[in-house]
């Protein structure tokens, strides 16, 4: 059993034998309401636009215009009006972020024009292996911009966390069918209720195929997610959950480039084989959570094993369609699997003090974690005997068959362990009614194992020899942040934030460079620093406006040194400005939007990386989003919504460009049976435009969604 599995064993066990039976040798003697309610973990559904508080980016309940930070907060509310499919599209209405193409078979982000894999998190706990992730069971998506090290430790420019609905001791009874174009079929359920005055349960479900307007593309797809929590007493909560989620699709990598712009081709048109380009993932999960409010202080402690079964084959496009007569594109294969456990335990005390006229709110925390990756890839060959990696076919029909998957020279088979513990402390301090400072500081001790398990390769193949590396980070990762609120409706502040990125922090080593012995372990971990200003204005009790400048560096970035080796010389920038408008705008007209002003640019680079000066990938300088819902009378609803992207890089070589453009989205809602049933309908892409929103390379160019109408029927009962 790992350290973190250990503790959280151990821990929970401590606190159900002694807390919990301290809570009820005290209900023998007073009664139960004499002892502090204990806050249950989560929080109701945000009935309209304009959420207020969150938990995640400071541990302690803290109004969102009170955090000096940019943290979006998109609620269920938005979700479900847009009819929104997947985390890309929450990202969209975000203002300083953008879906990354994920290669087709995962969900990816940029933060502030730092790309990352890794920044996920559900409850506050990682979540960062490589699949996609459903909206079925959230309350709300919140995105906090830059540096996050102090509260999550690894990472760079911004950090998703989803917050999962739990039990709230009441009734809960609300289903949803979605029929759509493309053959979709959705079907989602959301049950709950009070079993008893301590115990309170709740069950989400979700269960969908599909095809899409791309040739080829099949998606199935299924999630079950039981809680329940029992409160012996007033002051405590002990929230059990477990989580399985399976996901099927075809792994599209879209289009490859021409004349440094998207190749000419309909929209549907498959590169490579969809037939053998599947992704799919297994995702089991499991979590404990006990909250106890010792009157002084309070204590949470949070239990999450995760297991991941991810498995991918594509046949993608790889290099530029040339411009000649022939236009031949070029096509590679390769197959990946990994499995992966996450085992994570955060311990959080917080509490709240006085010391003259200074009031505190404080947080002492210890977070454990054990992460096991198993990872194996295999290249895929094309013709006849032992085949070519690559092969080339006419960009007009371009489609091949990988005759074989085999290991080929450099192709990954390996096995990582990482080790991490934390500690971290933070303090809100409110020195007047109008001043407050928010200080914390994080250790974190990250140690990697790679064991590298490639064997010698047959004869046809350069056999790589086996290289076991090891690496240990330890950092320190400070915030502050200084609030000034002159008004009860004005919020202004100035922050520093900080975080790093070890080399193994997607928990992987490689040799970088196999004549000199030169690996990714030998280099110190990269990090982001993130200087911000900022406004917070409630212009109505009912809407809010944010506001935001900032600078982001990430520093220590690895660069070709041009004699075949590496140096951390290099370092990324991207200072902006970014508005955040959500709420009532009138009692009958609800907003959500943003807009973001990015620029980024390759500060420092070496010439053999030529790209100094460069924009880094999908960074474009300007997007825009706003969604309008009216209702029309108590029966009658519309929704408007206008997504503006700018043009940006696929790559940060700057060759191609992705066109800037402009979608529309409307819906019409239809309530009847009181207000418990509402019949929508959502059209994505009004005006069929023909968009390019996000990529992996030049040549893996996604292809936004022609016009598209879902019919969604929701009813509580």
């Amino acid at each position: 059993m790992t350290v973190a599995a250990s503790a959280g064993l151990g821990l929970l066990a401590l606190l159900g034998g002694g807390f919990l039976g301290a809570a009820s040798a005290a209900d023998s003697t007073s009664p139960p309401e004499t002892l502090p309610p204990v806050k249950v973990t989560g929080q109701a559904p945000d009935p309209d636009y304009k959420p207020t508080r969150s938990v995640t980016f400071t541990k302690t309940d803290t109004a969102l215009k009170e955090i000096p930070a940019s943290v979006t907060v998109v609620p269920a509310e938005v979700m479900k009006d847009q009819a929104m499919q997947s985390l890309a599209d929450v990202i969209r209405y975000v203002p300083g972020t953008l879906a990354h193409q994920g290669e087709g078979n995962r969900d990816e982000f940029v933060f502030r024009g730092m790309n990352s894999a890794g920044n996920l998190y559900v409850d506050g706990i990682r979540d960062d292996a490589q699949v996609f992730r459903d909206l079925y069971n959230l309350e709300r998506v919140e995105v906090l911009k830059g540096a996050a090290g102090m509260i999550f430790g690894r990472g760079a420019g911004g950090v998703l966390n989803r917050v999962t609905k739990k039990p709230l001791f009441e009734n809960i009874a609300e289903a949803s069918v979605t029929l759509g174009m493309h053959d979709q079929a959705r079907g989602t359920v959301d049950l709950g209720g009070r079993a008893s005055d301590s115990v309170a349960w709740r069950l989400n479900a979700a269960g969908e195929t599909s095809e899409s307007f791309r040739d080829g593309f099949q998606l199935n797809r299924f999630a079950v997610n039981p809680t329940l929590t029992w409160k012996p007493a007033a002051a405590s909560a002990l929230t059990l959950g477990y989580e399985r989620v399976g996901d099927r699709r075809t792994a599209d990598r879209g289009i490859p480039s021409q004349d440094g712009r998207p190749y000419d081709t309909d929209r549907s048109t498959f590169f490579g084989n969809a037939d053998q380009s599947e992704a799919h993932s297994y995702v089991d999960g499991a979590y404990a959570i006990y909250d106890q409010d010792f009157r002084a202080f309070q204590l949470k402690n949070t239990f999450r094993i995760t297991r991941y079964d991810k498995y991918y084959q594509n046949v993608f496009p790889t290099t530029t369609v040339p411009v000649n007569a022939t236009d031949m594109a070029s096509l590679s294969a390769y197959n990946n699997a990994n499995k992966r456990t996450n085992t994570f335990n955060q311990t959080d005390f917080t509490g709240k003090a006085l010391t003259g006229a200074t009031a505190h709110t404080w947080l002492a925390g210890v977070e454990l974690g054990h992460q096991d990756s198993d990872n194996k890839r295999n290249t895929g060959f094309f013709g006849p005997g032992p085949g070519t990696a690559t092969v080339l076919v006419p960009a007009s029909d371009p489609f091949a068959v990988a005759t074989s998957f085999r290991a080929n020279g450099t192709d990954a088979d390996n096995r990582v362990k990482a080790d991490i513990a934390a500690v971290y402390v933070q303090d809100q301090i409110a020195l007047t009614p109008e001043w407050q400072i928010l200080a914390g500081l994080r250790y974190d001790y990250f140690k990697t194992r790679f064991d590298d398990c490639r064997t010698t390769l047959t004869p046809s193949t350069t056999p790589t020899a086996a290289t076991d590396l090891e690496r240990t980070d330890k950092e320190f990762s400070p915030r502050i942040g200084l609030i000034w609120s002159p008004t009860k409706t004005s919020t202004y502040y100035i922050s520093y934030s900080y975080s790093f990125l070890p080399s193994a922090e997607t928990l992987g080593l490689t040799v970088l460079d196999k004549n000199t012995g030169l690996s990714s372990a030998d280099f110190a971990p990269e990090n982001a620093k993130n200087y911000e200003i900022g406004a917070h204005w409630d212009l109505t009790p009912a809407l809010a406006l944010s506001a935001a400048i900032f600078r982001l560096d990430r520093n220590n970035v690895r660069n070709a040194d041009g004699n075949g080796g590496f140096v951390q010389t290099g370092q990324q920038r991207s200072q902006g400005f970014e508005l955040g408008l959500q709420g009532n705008v009138l009692p009958f007209w609800q907003v959500y939007g943003g807009y973001a002003y990015l620029d980024a640019e390759i500060t420092k680079a070496t010439p053999a990386a030529g790209t100094l000066g460069h924009r880094p990938q999908l960074v474009p300088k300007n997007t825009l989003s706003l969604w309008n819902k009216v209702d029309i009378t108590p029966a009658f609803a519309a929704g408007l919504g206008l997504i503006y992207q700018g043009s940006s890089y696929p790559n940060a070589d700057n060759l191609v460009t992705l066109p800037s453009f402009t979608r529309a989205d409307g819906a019409l809602y239809y309530s009847f049976a009181g207000g418990k049933t509402r019949l929508a309908l959502n059209v994505e892409n009004l005006f069929d435009k023909k968009y390019f929103p996000t990529a992996d390379a030049n040549n893996n160019i996604t292809v936004g969604a022609p016009r598209t109408a879902r019919v969604t029927l929701n009813t509580t009962f």
